[in-house]
């Protein structure tokens, strides 16, 4: 039954990519609890962006490097200040944006990951980006 009704919450939704490839901004979170946000003032959607303490080059490299080692990765843009992946679910193929905008001036990186379908997550967002984290803190 929740199998199904995943399933049909996701086919129900719009799938428009909603991401800030344009002018390397990150969007707003959606009310929907599948997106989690560096820039949120939501704490239902607040995370934590990445910190780095190496020149903003050095910690561009290590974050493509976290990513390319997680499985059903691919990087679909990645600019000097800009980074959007996709992850792609093991079961059902679903598709999550993950958006990184790179602040050297505050030696951070603000983080976006949501949901392209579907309307809850399980969790599955904030996971992937506290995983992210833990990577890039471990390189």
């Amino acid at each position: 039954m929740l199998v199904l009704t995943a399933i049909l919450l996701a086919c129900s939704t719009d799938q428009t990519v909603k991401t800030g490839a344009n002018n390397e901004s990150l969007s707003p979170c959606p009310k929907s609890p599948n997106c989690v946000s560096s820039l949120s003032e939501d704490n239902s959607h607040y995370v934590e962006p990445l910190s780095y303490k190496v020149s903003q080059e050095e910690a561009r490299e290590k974050l493509i490097s976290v990513i390319d080692s997680m499985k059903r990765s691919e990087i679909v843009t990645a600019k000097t200040n800009y980074i959007h992946a996709t992850f792609k679910s093991a079961l059902f193929g679903f598709l999550d944006d993950v958006e990184f905008s790179f602040d050297d001036e505050r030696k951070s990186i603000n983080v976006r990951s949501a949901s392209r379908t579907g309307y809850y997550d399980f969790g599955v967002n904030r996971r992937r980006v506290e995983e992210i984290r833990t990577r890039f803190m471990a390189q």
